[in-house]
């Protein structure tokens, strides 16, 4: 099996929220930086609910820190069930290594968790139960979540500004 290590977490220590994924797709990979499949709903819709165009990786690292947002995933190391990570679908990924929460925490005013998809909450609530209260269960951004549903993200993310 071949394991991979997924990217280190955007933040600062003004960080309020944290965005928690699963792991990285091949195409996030292949570019070297977070939800980089063009039909990823992720960056339209914040591009979308904060009026903004974010085309670059630095003008979303920008972005993410002008508005208080930290991005990581739940797993730091990942591997593929059928070996290698050559799909990106969630039910074939394997957390060999969770990423270090509470030290994000420790450094950051973060109190809200809001996890993109069933698999990144699933593995949070697993490795953290103490910390489940901060914790959101959002509609996954992947163009395999064909329930997508933009309601709820509009309303936690808004509710940072």
């Amino acid at each position: 099996m071949c394991n991979k290590r997924g990217f280190e977490p955007i933040f600062d220590c003004e960080s309020e929220v944290l965005i928690l994924g699963s792991f990285p797709s091949r195409m996030s990979f292949a570019e070297g930086f977070y939800y980089a499949n063009p039909r990823n709903r992720f960056w339209k819709m914040l591009q979308d609910f904060f009026k903004v165009k974010l085309v670059s990786i630095e003008a979303k690292k920008n972005f993410l820190l002008k508005q208080h947002i930290a991005l990581w995933d739940i797993v730091c190391l990942g591997s593929n069930t059928q070996g290698g990570r050559e799909g990106s679908m969630d039910k074939n990924l394997l957390a060999v290594e969770i990423s270090d929460i509470v030290a994000l925490l420790n450094v950051t005013k973060i109190k809200k968790i809001l996890c993109n998809g069933k698999k990144a909450y699933a593995l949070f609530c697993k490795s953290y139960p103490h910390l489940q209260d901060r914790a959101k269960c959002l509609s996954s951004t992947s163009p395999a979540n064909v329930r997508f549903d933009s309601v709820q993200w509009k309303r936690e993310l808004l509710q940072i500004q």
